[in-house]
């Protein structure tokens, strides 16, 4: 059936339906013999209210039916019985469908709407209860049989009764805000008492079911009293909300009406598209996409289940959904696909650099194993050597043959731990460990991660940073590493580290132990030279805008501006050397000069200023000056030990700026030179009557190290028998109070520090021996060396008859 609307005594007074009941004589339309002759009614199914005789009520009607039925009636003048629906969402009631229960209507007046609907204005007269239905096409017609009140007994009760409704009414109208007070002047207009119950049966705030059983109620007294009751308990629901409402009210501070505002701004998001059911929504949807365990997926689930329960305006909500985004933008379970190509590799490394053939060799022995086992823990690896040899950029050549994202993680200066292993998500700006944001950032969760200069981490307040470093290069703890924020185990299994550092003298041994070692040394003169050809003047070529034929560096020019210009392990100054070159030429081409292309011997030096003396070793000329050779964290050196004879009382003395071991080397020396001085040829007298001052040039650089230990004795032992060192030799090794030499480390750096300061002859110990085969042969084609056992051996190679 058409919806039908019950429009209540505030929509009756507001819509001027009083206005129309003055217009219209409702003396008029009493009840006429019409009543008493008409056999047959039609019925109007109603939803939503519930008609009682002897009031005016107006029912709007918009379907074709219900608006034939209607104006039908109102043609014929007859009349027209009322009932209510059951279920009031039936669109089309059947007979079981409407009460049997009803009221007898008159239609006063019909009025058109603009949509096409009809309001009809109707004023109740019986109760009635339908007999039989006659048809039901197109609307219901039906025998009916009118039914009668019962009068109340006692009148007087009767009376007092629906006093105490009046009173009851008019207190109802002044709580309730949405009852006009218009409401007020019908009530007290309305002298009838029974007249006076049904008009507030009728309008009261009561369900259709309630009206239903007050209209099928046939005793009066019962309906007053019903009606009472009911009324009550909508007074005091009424008297309840006034009070929470006026309580609320004067708790209304600053805070709430802030809450308000939000809750509108958060409204009007919602609108626009955004709110935290979007946020929600969003989250959702994202991990829908993505790999992960049954483990993880619970802990997602419970984690969205604890953002939907908080309010989206307290500080947790942004802190819960900045933990999901970052938990759902991890990659979990997303891996790159390795590349087991390795001829293709090993031109890639190749290419990208020249040298370095133990880490090129690892890493195609790891991408082998990848290769036949398909799933293996990766290597964690530590490249160790001095600056500008490449550790750095070699990572990145590493993930390029294998195929990997590449990620580097500068560790320089770091001194909080919460930057390895993240925050708690409890302080406020909390975040993940730089581990887990670099994961993120690359995307898979088998990376190549560069800790670059891991020897550099510091130690301040706030934990060791190298120490939580240990479960990440643990392959076997690094399958469930925990990361604070994340709270759970994340897999860095797959994960290929690597790490560079210039020093394993400042790490931590529990974190040397976790990691494969591989040492770097620096370049000799033929791999700089190809380095620069393939690499470094291309570079310079391109950062200054300039092309292959601006200017070119032959061999001879760049063996010149390294011997004579640089100085260094790796290749960062012969970098910076061509770029001043390529600038000259820049700056030529600017102006619009001349210039040969190919840059000559004497032009290197022009541009680049005076060279320094090609070989530092014949300041060696002189009795008490030996050459020595030392490790530094930027490759290995040369340095140079004096020693010097005055008169006095053969006290030692010692300057340049000495450590602890270098002193008690000096002392170590002199005193096996007084218990051997007969066999090493030096008198008595020379030692009692003689003070030796030893001294390290560059006295502001600290040195310190026992490499120095047969240094010094050969210095000591050149000033007492006033005899020279051989030109153009170096040594290294530390001696002992028998004069037994002592193997040191650091040997291929310190052979390569020979050969650019152009030494011949090194005498190291016997047992370094190994340590200079493994060295490539082409490294020490111009270089002897020397291996001793005894200080005697080392006394006899180095001083000269």
């Amino acid at each position: 059936m058409t919806e039908f609307e019950d429009i209540s005594l505030e929509e009756m007074i507001s819509d001027g339906f009083d206005i129309v009941a003055e217009e219209i004589n409702l003396s008029d339309f009493a009840e006429t013999d019409k009543n008493s002759e008409q056999k047959i009614f039609p019925i109007l199914p109603v939803r939503n209210m519930v008609m009682f005789p002897n009031v005016v009520i107006p029912i709007t009607a918009g379907r074709k039916t219900s608006i034939q039925l209607l104006e039908e009636a109102q043609k014929n003048g007859d009349f027209i019985g009322i009932v209510s629906q059951k279920n009031s969402d039936m669109e089309q009631p059947s007979e079981k469908d409407i009460y049997s229960t009803g009221t007898l209507a008159k239609i006063i007046k019909i009025i058109k709407l603009p949509e096409g609907n009809i309001t009809a204005i109707t004023k109740g007269f019986h109760r009635f209860k339908i007999k039989k239905i006659i048809e039901n096409q197109p609307y219901f017609r039906a025998e009916i049989s009118k039914l009668k009140d019962t009068r109340p007994k006692n009148q007087d009760e009767y009376e007092a009764l629906l006093e105490n409704i009046k009173d009851l009414a008019l207190k109802i109208i002044e709580l309730d805000p949405n009852i006009p007070n218009a409401a007020n002047f019908a009530i007290k207009n309305i002298n009838n008492n029974d007249d006076l119950l049904n008009f507030i049966c009728t309008n009261a705030n009561f369900s259709s079911i309630a009206k239903q059983k007050l209209l099928e109620e046939k005793s009066l007294m019962i309906r007053a009293n019903q009606c009472y009751e009911m009324m009550h308990e909508d007074f005091r629901k009424l008297e309840l909300r006034n009070q929470i409402h006026q309580k609320t009210s004067k708790d209304l501070d600053k805070q709430q009406r802030e809450y308000f505002l939000n809750q509108q701004i958060r409204t009007i998001q919602e609108e626009l598209g955004g709110g935290p059911e979007s946020d929600v929504e969003d989250l959702i949807a994202k991990a829908k996409t993505k790999k992960w365990s049954k483990e993880v997926e619970e802990h997602f689930q419970k984690e969205i289940g604890r953002l939907q329960r908080q309010n989206p305006n307290s500080p947790d909500y942004n802190v819960q959904r900045n933990y999901l985004d970052f938990f759902t933008d991890l990659p979990w379970e997303t891996y790159t696909k390795d590349i087991f190509d390795i001829a293709k590799a090993e031109k890639v490394l190749d290419k990208a650099h020249f040298g370095l053939e133990d880490i090129k060799k690892r890493i195609l022995e790891h991408m082998a194993v990848l290769k036949l086992k398909n799933n293996m823990k990766s290597p964690i690896l530590l490249l160790v050597g001095p600056p500008g040899v490449g550790k750095t950029s070699l990572g990145k050549s590493i993930a390029d043959a294998l195929g990997r994202k590449y990620v580097r993680l500068s560790l320089g200066g770091l001194h909080d731990e919460s930057e390895i292993r993240g925050h708690r998500k409890t302080y406020i700006g909390a975040m993940a460990g730089r581990i887990l944001q670099s994961i993120k950032k690359s995307g898979t969760s088998n990376p190549v991660i560069v800790l670059d200069e891991i020897d550099k981490i510091g130690q301040g307040l706030h934990g060791d940073p190298s120490s939580a470093l240990l479960e990440v290069l643990d392959p076997e703890q690094n399958k469930s590493f925990y990361d604070n924020f994340l709270e759970m185990g994340y897999d860095l299994s797959k994960v290929m580290f690597i790490a560079t550092a210039n020093s394993l003298s400042t790490i931590q041994t529990p974190l040397l132990d976790r990691t494969e070692i591989i040492q770097i040394a620096g370049y000799t003169l033929e791999e700089k030279i190809e380095i620069a050809k393939r690499h470094l003047i291309k570079k310079q070529q391109e950062e200054n805008g300039l092309d292959a034929k601006s200017f070119k560096l032959g061999n001879p020019e760049l063996k010149h501006i390294v011997e004579a210009h640089t100085s260094e392990s790796g290749v960062r100054t012969l970098e910076k050397r061509i770029a001043a070159v390529a600038r000259w030429v820049a700056l030529q081409t600017a102006l619009t000069k001349e210039y040969d292309p190919k840059i000559s011997l004497e032009k290197v030096d022009e541009i680049l200023g005076v060279p320094r003396p090609k070989s530092l070793s014949e300041i060696t000329g002189v009795p008490g000056v030996v050459t020595g050779l030392a490790w530094t964290s930027v490759g290995g050196d040369i340095l140079y030990i004096e020693s010097i004879l005055s008169n006095g009382k053969g006290s030692l003395t010692m300057t340049g700026n000495l450590g602890t071991v270098m002193k008690e080397s000096a002392t170590i020396a002199l005193e096996y030179i007084k218990a051997k001085h007969d066999e090493l040829g030096i008198p008595q007298e020379d030692l009692d009557k003689k003070n030796i001052h030893v001294h390290v040039p560059e006295g502001a650089t600290p040195k310190d190290g026992p490499s120095a230990g047969i240094a010094m004795l050969t210095s000591m032992v050149s000033s007492f028998k006033n005899k020279k060192i051989k030109p153009h030799l170096a040594m290294t090794g530390e001696i002992t109070l028998r004069g037994k030499v002592l193997p040191v480390g650091g040997i291929k750096e310190k052979l390569l520090a020979a050969t650019r300061a152009g030494i011949k002859d090194v005498i190291l110990c016997e047992a370094n021996r190994k340590d200079v085969e493994e060295i490539k042969k082409d490294y020490l084609k111009d270089l002897k060396v020397h291996y001793v056992n005894r200080m005697e051996e080392v006394i006899a190679i180095a001083i000269e008859e």
